[in-house]
């Protein structure tokens, strides 16, 4: 697709919403009237009106990835606009540019602004659009800037080629990047601290950056669940009706919440993964049903809400007058059932917890 409109005539407006605006804008885009900034608003517009980018695309023909590409280029130059870029600047991109300025979406309203004025002065295309959003990006990340160079694109570029040329020992490459290193420059200081190099032939080593701590996960127990608690008993009903059913964003079980809570990460077994809306009561060992032997220690029930058919072989929570209860029944019972559990967890079993503390004791 090109950005050079075919029809000058009047762009239907992209901040309309109702069912008539959407077909002028339906129409607009498929005549690709206007400018390629207007079709990038009307994209916009329809996808705020409902309208997703498939169906965009076969009442269109504008491809998704083209969508993509003006709708976001087109705020790009909004912002450039706002940010006070000149009258030849916000011409020249007017006409043509939805690639190059897609790739300033990553710079400050400030920056797309200068970045597009450094672009259209040196005559630089998009591969070149992608080093200069790149350099303006790292640049912004000093906390002082380095010597002899301004806060300006230029000279962002020219800090780029001056640290790349400085770790080539290959000379023609070496003069290349010079040389656009001394075109780009805004500055008279950073011009003169990359003519040091033509004197200079110190081939600074280039430090790798290291690995990433890479570790996918093999079984599906590496994986916890995450699970609301509805607090400790005693409880009411009102407690566990209150509490929402989480939904998990795969592929790494991500869920979100705002509000009060409280969550705990439970190991991956496959009772817990079979669990459809588990959630987690706190209790203690000596108080369930049938008390636990052993050290009394408290204890994490899980139920699964979505169980709520009785059997003989299960525990369940129950409703008790507006109480939450935890019961075996021998028949089914009068009483709603509100929950199947389906794991009783204790702690962490440590044998000796004062042993473990001392870091110097050895065994013998």
């Amino acid at each position: 697709m090109t950005d050079t409109p075919q029809d000058s005539s009047p762009p239907a407006s992209a901040s309309s919403t109702t069912a008539v605006d959407a077909e002028k804008l339906i129409r607009s885009l498929r005549r690709k009237e206007g400018t390629w900034v207007e079709w990038g608003q009307a994209c916009t517009a329809l996808l705020k009106a409902g309208y997703n980018s498939q169906r965009i695309f076969e009442e269109t023909g504008f491809e998704p990835i083209q969508q993509n590409q003006v709708s976001v280029a087109a705020q790009v130059y909004t912002s450039m606009v706002n940010a006070g870029a000149s009258d030849e600047v916000r011409s020249h991109f007017m006409g043509k540019g939805s690639d190059i300025l897609y790739e300033f979406r990553i710079l400050s309203q400030v920056e797309r602004a200068g970045a597009a004025a450094l672009m259209l002065t040196h005559n630089l295309d998009v591969d070149d659009a992608r080093q200069v959003a790149k350099a303006i990006k790292e640049f912004s990340h000093f906390g002082s800037l380095p010597q002899g160079f301004t806060d300006t694109p230029g000279d962002a570029m020219a800090y780029q080629c001056w640290q790349l040329a400085r770790q080539k020992s290959d000379l023609q490459e070496r003069s290349r990047l010079i040389a656009r290193g001394l075109k780009l420059a805004s500055s008279q200081t950073a011009r003169a601290q990359i003519e040091q190099l033509l004197v200079d032939f110190t081939v600074v080593a280039r430090r790798e950056a290291p690995r990433l701590p890479v570790y996918r996960l093999d079984t599906e127990e590496q994986l916890p669940r995450v699970v609301p608690v509805v607090g400790k008993l005693p409880l009411s009903t009102r407690d566990l009706l209150a509490v929402p059913l989480p939904e998990e964003i795969e592929p790494f079980r991500m869920v979100k919440f705002s509000g009060a809570g409280a969550w705990v990460a439970i190991p991956g077994w496959q009772v817990i993964l079979n669990a459809e809306d588990p959630v987690a009561v706190l209790g203690m060992s000596d108080r369930l049903p049938v008390p636990l032997q052993g050290k009394v220690e408290e204890v994490l029930i899980i139920a699964d809400r979505a169980q709520r058919q009785w059997d003989a072989d299960s525990y369940f929570l129950a409703d008790n007058a507006g109480n939450l209860e935890l019961y075996w029944f021998e028949q089914s019972p009068d009483i709603p059932i509100l929950g199947r559990v389906v794991l009783v967890m204790r702690p962490k079993k440590i044998v000796d917890e004062d042993y473990t503390k001392d870091g110097w004791q050895i065994d013998d």
